[in-house]
């Protein structure tokens, strides 16, 4: 009888352990099979807690302090032009290269990531940030860590032939700043190569200082720099439909597959994206990674939307959120907009610039980097005829939450 019970109580202490260890795996995959369909993963919406989290720590004990931020003077202003790959941030940029009050940096960290490559673009964002935190004070000493020389000229800031500032005058003859028009590279490169000394000189004699780059992943790294009083800086956040996103990467794959590896590698990013990191199909290894890379550009999207959602007013205030459909649909009056919050004056010539630079002929040229006048509509609605079924659903399921606020429909392909 004792051994029987004994038996008894050894099963049922057994049993008792094993459910005990199924109920977490049930719940988890309860929770994870919520998320999806049609074979793809839902978008989540990320912790409201630690995304609050941020603001609080970022107070010193006095709350008015923190409101204070936004009303502070001073006689230069910063703008970071804050976007992911193939967005039309170039043509973001081009619209501040171009007005002659602004000194406008295109991608100046494009050298601080392919001299630490492989290295993943999380471990990279505090470089980052010191980076722009330096050029934006008018010091670009900080580029000869990356150089592999201390001998360094105007030549090695990246897109430095199409540079308005560096091209004219008094750097060199080829153009005047205060003319509106796209500077030719094949012109620019005829220029005397200068000291760049001679370039923080002109950085410091300029009212508005914007840079534009793509290799901030998350709007959090930015608040220190919001937060300086020497610097205060404002941000402007480009978004454009993920599914036009997609296809325009998908086209410039070769080129972005690196940064798409250094994104999919982040240690910023949980143990889900593992799987984005060993692609299925050997051939077709780029366009796996490239593909990849958009859901993690989604998830980094919906963070900075809820971190600005919870955020004190004088962030709100140093923030403008704007949709690449609406500035080439409605290209002067979303640049009215966008020149009012740099502080910067619209004329005559740069709302002809705008309106012939998103009335072009086309879609894209056959180089996708080069900035050229291009067909607005065309270019907002091509992924309608470039991607298939699969991969429109594969990305309005990425991006589900994404789309949802901001307003893009999704599409049913289903039968199509």
């Amino acid at each position: 009888m004792k051994r029987r019970l004994q038996k008894k109580y050894i099963i049922l202490i057994l049993g008792y352990s094993v459910v005990l260890l199924l109920i977490p795996y049930v719940l988890d995959y309860r929770s994870k099979s919520s998320h999806i369909k049609d074979g793809y993963q839902q978008q989540k919406c990320p912790d409201l807690k630690s995304t609050i989290a941020l603001w609080s720590s970022t107070r010193s004990g006095n709350s008015t302090e923190v409101e204070d931020f936004g009303n502070r003077s001073q006689s230069r202003t910063h703008i970071y032009l804050h976007a992911t790959w193939r967005t039309g941030s170039s043509f973001l940029g081009e619209l501040f290269n171009q007005h002659p009050d602004v000194f406008y940096l295109y991608e100046p960290m494009w050298n601080m990531w392919q001299a630490l490559y492989p290295g993943d673009a999380g471990s990279l964002q505090g470089a980052v940030r010191d980076m722009m935190n330096s050029l934006f004070r008018c010091d670009f000493s900080v580029l000869k860590l990356y150089a592999g020389s201390s001998n360094v000229t105007t030549s090695f800031i990246f897109g430095w032939k199409t540079n308005k500032v560096i091209c004219s005058e008094p750097l060199c003859k080829a153009y005047k700043k205060h003319e509106i028009g796209l500077v030719q590279g094949d012109v620019c490169s005829k220029c005397h190569h200068r000291d760049l000394k001679e370039l923080e000189k002109e950085c410091k004699k300029y009212p508005v200082m914007v840079i534009k780059d793509v290799r901030v992943l998350d709007l959090s790294v930015l608040v220190p720099l919001m937060r300086d009083p020497a610097i205060n800086l404002q941000i402007v956040q480009l978004f454009r439909d993920p599914r036009a996103v997609h296809n325009s990467r998908l086209k410039s794959k070769l080129a972005l597959v690196k940064e798409s590896i250094q994104v999919l590698r982040s240690k910023k990013q949980s143990d889900k994206y593992k799987r984005l990191l060993v692609p299925s199909n050997r051939v077709h290894r780029a366009e796996n990674y490239v593909s990849s890379a958009m859901e993690l550009i989604c998830d980094n999207w919906l963070n900075d939307m809820l971190l600005v959602m919870n955020a004190p007013p004088w962030v709100k205030r140093n923030y403008m959120q704007l949709k690449y459909e609406d500035l080439v649909l409605r290209p002067v009056d979303e640049l009215q907009k966008l020149y009012r919050f740099s502080n910067l004056s619209l004329s005559p010539a740069m709302e002809k610039f705008v309106i012939n630079m998103t009335h072009g002929q086309g879609y894209s040229s056959d180089k996708p980097f080069l900035i050229s006048s291009r067909d607005a509509k065309e270019a907002i609605y091509a992924w309608r005829e470039r991607l298939n079924v699969e991969q429109v659903n594969q990305v309005e399921a990425y991006c589900s939450e994404v789309m949802r606020q901001l307003g893009y429909k999704k599409r049913n392909m289903d039968n199509t």
